[in-house]
């Protein structure tokens, strides 16, 4: 089993920054594609960001394209999310996932097989 831990979260004022990380066990993280999502009270789970096993594709949902970053680093099993402008409506637990193949629907929680426990994102108004 791939075992994710998530960390980075806090609180910030609107406008501000933050980075999360996710650091992955095993000796295989370059063979995981990697997202993140979030889950704010009372919504449903979204889909944030993805990146390719590759790191040749990125995929983002439109609320937070040019705000968000995605990126890895597989010689330290870490995936990133760097956060800026952070708005209000950002406010939620954010998860980390991993799945191993092919790539071709990033948006879509039930492809990913392995998951973090969260960390949650505080943005004041």
């Amino acid at each position: 089993q791939v075992q994710l831990v998530e960390s980075g979260g806090g609180l910030v004022q609107a406008g501000g920054s933050l980075r999360l990380s996710c650091v992955a066990s095993g000796r295989t993280f370059s063979s995981y594609n990697m997202g993140w999502f979030r889950q704010a009270p009372g919504k449903e789970r979204e889909f944030v960001a993805a990146i390719s096993r590759s790191d040749t594709r990125t995929d983002y949902v439109d609320s937070v394209k040019g705000r968000f970053t995605i990126s890895r680093a597989n010689a330290k099993n870490t995936v990133y999310l760097q956060m800026n402008s952070l708005k209000p409506e950002d406010t939620a637990v954010y998860y980390c996932a991993a799945v191993s193949g092919l790539l071709l629907a990033p948006s879509r929680g039930d492809r990913y097989a392995y998951w973090g426990q969260g960390t949650q994102v505080t943005v004041s108004s």
